[in-house]
């Protein structure tokens, strides 16, 4: 540790943020890095404390605490501090060999589990169903949190170093399944979590109502493909907004609407908010569940003066005009009430209700598993989760030489165990093939 004290000499520092009002006009990404020199000091901070929790990657009362991927923190902070940043970059790609990524949309597990933080071979071709490639991380994450260049610098990499990419190959459906179990000795899937959770209310079926992966996909797509001008997108632009669902998607619904120039913003969140310190119940290291405001509600407050979130609600239904349009949403609010047949705490109806006015609803309420026609295919079981039933440590579904791994196993989750379960099942993958592995 090159700086003893350096956790006490520096305050803690971290990016940047264009001004809300500024960053709306675009979909450029917002976060300002910090300079190299700045870098260099805040990595001084690191206390190499011997108890390393944020590289630990563990569960601690059936909460992640740390880094996923074991990242070697301490060690790349302190060659940070050094200025010896080639060395630093190698550490880090020793056990993540994507970090500009997790440098971007990771929501930081590591630091919520400092220590300083209580006291102060050969390639396998990818097959792509769209036409471009990255999956969740080109059309589900909006290009202000991650700019598509950066995942595009990464496929001309991997392109470099031998992976084939082979793009508008939907397999289950137009590309055969026994066609890749006949060319290829194993087979990985990993195709995610897309299948929406839906909403079984009156007027459903209204024409303005979306799911919030489609609306996202769409937008990200328009905005690529020809800078949002081939009307191609679902718009919010002088629309309200109604997003149903908290969450990562949820928040990224609102910054992007704001984006397009909706006229107002309204989320729905069924459960209670959660509290602003951290609970007793969830102890340090374990992440901190408490209330956060995100940057979609950072430029709802300065667009709108509000935070839209409405905590304990729910939709009761959607109102249609005449044409079948979405004209607005009855919205419930509910209370929590311990069931006594079960034990658990259900959210119950108040009796109170609202009507909120809206051309747009966006349903963010999380996923129910894997798409099922690729699974299907390939015929390897589904849990009662909706997902792949693959072994948690080889991977391996019922089906030999057919892996599964990230959101596709696990369900909904993030991309820095998207990245660890993709390196554990390559690992898997070349040990069935060679009969030992040294990943």
């Amino acid at each position: 540790m090159g700086k003893i004290t350096g956790f006490m000499d520096y305050q803690r520092k971290t990016s940047t943020d264009v001004p809300p009002l500024e960053r709306i006009e675009n979909f450029s990404e917002f976060h300002v890095w910090l300079s190299r020199e700045e870098q260099q000091i805040q990595g001084a901070r690191c206390m190499d404390c011997g108890v390393p929790f944020c590289q630990a990657g563990m569960m601690i009362g059936g909460m992640a605490s740390g880094c996923p991927l074991n990242n070697l923190i301490p060690e790349w902070n302190d060659l940070v501090y050094q200025g010896k940043w080639e060395l630093a970059l190698r550490r880090l790609m020793a056990t993540n060999r994507f970090p500009e990524f997790t440098s971007r949309v990771c929501p930081a597990l590591c630091e919520a589990a400092c220590t300083c933080g209580d006291v102060t071979g050969g390639p396998v071709a990818v097959y792509e169903r769209s036409d471009r490639v990255g999956g969740l991380l080109m059309y589900g994450i909006p290009n202000m949190k991650l700019d598509k260049s950066v995942i595009e610098r990464r496929v001309r990499i991997m392109q470099a170093e031998g992976v084939e990419f082979i793009t508008n190959a939907d397999v289950g459906a137009a590309v055969p399944a026994q066609a890749l179990l006949d060319s290829a000795d194993a087979v990985v899937l990993a195709c995610g979590a897309k299948q929406p959770r839906d909403l079984n209310v009156p007027g459903r079926d209204a024409a303005g109502v979306y799911f919030a992966v489609d609306y996202l996909s769409g937008v990200t797509k328009s905005l690529l493909d020809s800078s949002l001008t081939d009307g191609k997108a679902i718009s919010a632009e002088g629309k309200q907004v109604l997003v149903i669902g908290g969450g990562d998607t949820g928040n990224d619904c609102q910054g992007t609407a704001i984006r397009q120039g909706c006229t107002d913003l309204l989320a729905r969140e069924m459960l209670p908010p959660p509290p602003k310190p951290r609970a007793a119940s969830n102890p340090w290291p374990e992440w901190p569940k408490v209330l956060k405001v995100d940057y979609g509600q950072v430029e709802s407050l300065a667009k709108f003066g509000k935070d839209p979130r409405e905590y304990q609600t729910t939709v009761k239904e959607f109102l249609k005009n005449d044409d079948g349009t979405l004209r607005g949403a009855v919205i419930q609010r509910l209370r929590p009430e311990r069931d006594e047949a079960t034990g658990r705490t259900v959210m119950a109806p108040t009796g109170e209700e609202f009507t909120y006015e809206c051309q747009l609803a966006l349903i963010a309420a999380g996923f129910t598993g894997c798409e099922s026609y690729v699974a299907d295919a390939f015929g390897v079981q589904r849990t009662v989760r909706g997902v792949v039933d693959a072994d948690d440590a080889r991977f391996a579904t019922n089906v030999p030489g057919v892996y599964a791994c990230g959101d596709m196993r696990r369900g909904q989750s993030l991309v820095v165990w998207g990245l660890r379960e993709g390196r554990d099942c390559a690992a898997a993958v070349d040990e069935y093939l060679m009969g030992y592995t040294n990943l």
